[in-house]
C-alpha cells in the first residue's frame, strides 16, 4: 500500500470515527429528548395541542392549521338573541356542551401553568395558550349576565341551535362553578402578557362563583337533556370547591380560602376520598390544589383543614399506585398491559386525569421536601415518594402512545399504528374544502359511517377512548366506546407530556408566548358587577287578553322595562331577549342581528310591551341582553 493510500486510509478511519462519535452525541440528545422511553414527548405534545384546532367551532383563524376544518356554527346562540359562536366541540359530534368543555379549559389552563416552561422549551407554549384563549373567549359571550350562563344544545348542524339558559330560576351550580374555575385557571396564564384579558376573565369568574354559590341546583335538573350525556352526578359541591381553590389561586384573596376550607366538610372535600378524576368527579383535582396551598405554607389559619384535603389526595394517589389498602378494593382495576382501569366507555380520560394529578402532586412534594417537609404520599400499602407517582405517570402515558400489548398508540397521527377510523363526524366525512357539496345527516351516516376504509381526514393529535380490560381494541367508526375522541381526553394530557418532554419537573411560574391578534375573537364588554346592580328592571305581568285561532288558545302577556338608575344616566340601545313568542311582539324593534331594542330609555321612565304565546307553553323568558347609559 502507497503511504498516499494509507493516509486516505486513516483520514478515512479518522472520519468515520468523528462521524460515529457525532452519530452517538446525536443518538444520545435525541434519546434525552425522548425522556429515555423511545417515545418522542416533544412530537406527542405538538400533537396532542394540534387536535384542539379540530374541535374548534365559529369562524376559523387565519393561522389555522388543520386545514380540512372550515368555519361552523355561525348561527349558535342566534336563536337566543345572544352571540354564542365558538368554542369547542367535545367529542366526535357538531355539539358544544359547556360542562366538559368548561373542565377541558380549566385543565388546559393547569397544564400551562404547570409545564408552560416547557411547552415554551418544544415551542408549543404559544399554540397552548392560543386553545386556552379560544375556549375562554366563548365563555365570556356565554355570560352575559352576571346570573345567566348559558350551554349549548345537543343538535346536529341541519337541526335547531337553541341554548339552554341558566339563572336564579334555573340554578346550575356545577355548570357555573365549573366555567368560574375555567377563567381563574384562563386569567393566570394570560396575567403577564395580557392583563387586560386577564382581569376580565377573573372578573367573569368571581361573578360566576356568586351565582353558582348563591342560587344552588344542579344544571342537568334545568337542562334536563343533559343528563343522557353529561349529567352531573357527583353532585355541585366539588365544582363549588374547585372553582373557590381556582379563584383563591388566582387572586389570594382569603375569602376564597376561608370558602374551601370552611365548606370542606359540607361540600364533600374533606370527606369524600376517590380513585376518579374527570369532568364530573372534580374532588381529587381539589385536593392535590388544596395540598398544594398547604405545601406553599398558604393555608393561613385553615392548616388542619388542608391536612384533611390532602389525607383524600393522598387516597387518590395510593388508589392509582395499588396501594391503597388492605384486600385492594379501593385500588383502580389494571389490564395485563399495565393501563388503569375504569371503565369501558372512554377509560383514557380517567388515565390522563389521573397521570396528570400524579405528575403534578409528586412535583409539589419534591419541592416541599427540598425546604424539609415530608415528601412521601403515605398509603396503607406503604410509603410512595414523588418519584413512584411519576413513574405510574410516565408508564400510563407511553402505553398511550405504544408500549402496549397490540403495539398500537391511542394517538392519532402518533407511532408506525394508530386508530385509522376515529368516531368523529368531521374526520370520518370528506372535507368541504375538497367536495363543497351539501352532506345531509342522513347522507353522512348512510355514505360515510359505515365505510370499511380509514378516515378520509387525518384527526391529528387526538386521544381515543382506548381498549378494554383485557388490552382489545376494535379500530371501528361505530366502536365509539373505545373510538370515539374528547377534548377532556387531550387537556391534561398536554401537561404529561410537557413535563417528560422537558425532562423534569414543572413550576409555577412559565414564560408567556406572544398571542397571535388573528387568533382572537372580539368579545362583548364585562356585564356589570354582581355588587352594582343593573339599572334595567324587567317586570313581567299576568296575560292581559287571549283569544283563539286555528283551534288554539292564545294569550299576550305584558311587560314593563323601567330604568332605575341612581346616577340618573339614560340607557340606550336597550336589547332584549324574549324566549320564542308564538306571535308578534307590540312596543319594541327587532335587532338588526338578536333579539329586539328600545332605542332609549329615560332615568326614572318605563316602556311596555307586550308578546303571544299558546296555552299550553308558559310565559317566555324575558331578559336583558346589552345597552348602553350615558
Amino acid at each position: 500500500m502507497s503511504r498516499a493510500m494509507a493516509r486516505r486510509g486513516a483520514a478515512a478511519s479518522s472520519s468515520m470515527a468523528n462521524l460515529l462519535s457525532v452519530a452517538l452525541v446525536l443518538a444520545a440528545t435525541a434519546q434525552a429528548a425522548r425522556g429515555g422511553g423511545g417515545h418522542d414527548y416533544g412530537k406527542a405534545l405538538s400533537k396532542s395541542i394540534l387536535y384542539f384546532e379540530a374541535q374548534r367551532s365559529g369562524v376559523l383563524p387565519s393561522n389555522q392549521r388543520i386545514a380540512w376544518r372550515a368555519n361552523s356554527g355561525l348561527a349558535d346562540g342566534k336563536a337566543n338573541g345572544v352571540d354564542l359562536i365558538g368554542g369547542y366541540y367535545d367529542a366526535g359530534d357538531n355539539v358544544k356542551f359547556g360542562f366538559p368543555m368548561a373542565f377541558t379549559v380549566t385543565m388546559m389552563s393547569w397544564s400551562v401553568l404547570e409545564y408552560g416552561k416547557q411547552m415554551a422549551a418544544a415551542g408549543e407554549l404559544g399554540h397552548a395558550m392560543d386553545a386556552v384563549r379560544w375556549g375562554a373567549d366563548y365563555f365570556v359571550k356565554a355570560h352575559p349576565q352576571p346570573n345567566v350562563l348559558y350551554g349549548e344544545r345537543p343538535e346536529d348542524m341541519t337541526t335547531s341551535r337553541q341554548a339552554y339558559r341558566l339563572d336564579p330560576q334555573h340554578p346550575g351550580s356545577d355548570l357555573a362553578g365549573e366555567t368560574a374555575a375555567a377563567l381563574a385557571a384562563a386569567s393566570l396564564v394570560f396575567r403577564s402578557s395580557n392583563p387586560g384579558y386577564a382581569n376580565q376573565l377573573l372578573q367573569h369568574s368571581k361573578q360566576l362563583f356568586d351565582f353558582a354559590d348563591k342560587y344552588r341546583g344542579k344544571y342537568d335538573d334545568s337542562m334536563p337533556v343533559a343528563k343522557k350525556f353529561y349529567g352531573s352526578f357527583s353532585g355541585y359541591g366539588d365544582e363549588l370547591l374547585w372553582a373557590s381553590a381556582w379563584l383563591y389561586q388566582a387572586t389570594d384573596n382569603r375569602r376564597y380560602l376561608d370558602y374551601l376550607a370552611n365548606n370542606g366538610d359540607a361540600l364533600g372535600g374533606t370527606g369524600w376520598g376517590t380513585n376518579e378524576f374527570g369532568w364530573d368527579v372534580k374532588y381529587p383535582g381539589v385536593q392535590v390544589l388544596a395540598t398544594k396551598f398547604l405545601l406553599q405554607g398558604k393555608a393561613g389559619p385553615h392548616t388542619a383543614v388542608l391536612q384533611s384535603y390532602q389525607r383524600n389526595a393522598d387516597v387518590f394517589a395510593c388508589s392509582c399506585l395499588g396501594k391503597g389498602g388492605l384486600g385492594g378494593g379501593s385500588n383502580v382495576g389494571r389490564t395485563p398491559g399495565g393501563l388503569l382501569y375504569h371503565q369501558g366507555w372512554n377509560n383514557l380520560q380517567f388515565v390522563t386525569g389521573a397521570s396528570f394529578l400524579l405528575s403534578v402532586y409528586a412535583d409539589h412534594l419534591a419541592a416541599a421536601g427540598g425546604h424539609g417537609q415530608a415528601d412521601v404520599v403515605r398509603c396503607p400499602g406503604g410509603p410512595a415518594p414523588p418519584s413512584e407517582l411519576v413513574a405510574l405517570a410516565k408508564s400510563q402515558v407511553d402505553y398511550i402512545l405504544g408500549s402496549n400489548p397490540k403495539g398500537m398508540s391511542y394517538m392519532v397521527g402518533y407511532g408506525a399504528r394508530y386508530p385509522q377510523r376515529a368516531h368523529h363526524r368531521g374526520a370520518s366525512i370528506v372535507s368541504i374544502k375538497s367536495n363543497p357539496s351539501f352532506v345531509s345527516c342522513k347522507d353522512g351516516y348512510v355514505n360515510w359511517f359505515g365505510r370499511p376504509g380509514s378516515n378520509p381526514n387525518l384527526l391529528d393529535g387526538a386521544v381515543v377512548g382506548g381498549p378494554d380490560e383485557r388490552d382489545v381494541f376494535a379500530d371501528e367508526r361505530n366502536n365509539y366506546q373505545q373510538t370515539e375522541v374528547a377534548t377532556y381526553n387531550n387537556a391534561p394530557l398536554m401537561g404529561v407530556l410537557a413535563r417528560l418532554a422537558g425532562g423534569g419537573r414543572g413550576r409555577p411560574e412559565f414564560a408567556e408566548a406572544a398571542i397571535k391578534s388573528d387568533n382572537l375573537t372580539s368579545l362583548p364588554p364585562l356585564p356589570p358587577a354582581a355588587d352594582d346592580a343593573s339599572p334595567v328592571e324587567i317586570k313581567q305581568l299576568n296575560a292581559t287578553a287571549s283569544w283563539k285561532k286555528n283551534g288554539r288558545t292564545y294569550y299576550r302577556y305584558a311587560v314593563t322595562v323601567s330604568n332605575r338608575s341612581p346616577a340618573g344616566k339614560t340607557v340606550e340601545e336597550l336589547h332584549i331577549g324574549i324566549g320564542k313568542p308564538h306571535g308578534p311582539v307590540w312596543g319594541l324593534d327587532k335587532a338588526a342581528r338578536y333579539g329586539y331594542v328600545l332605542p332609549s330609555l329615560a332615568a326614572g321612565e318605563s316602556a311596555a310591551f307586550s308578546y303571544v304565546v299558546r296555552a299550553a307553553a308558559a310565559p317566555a323568558d324575558v331578559w336583558v341582553i346589552g345597552y348602553k347609559l350615558v
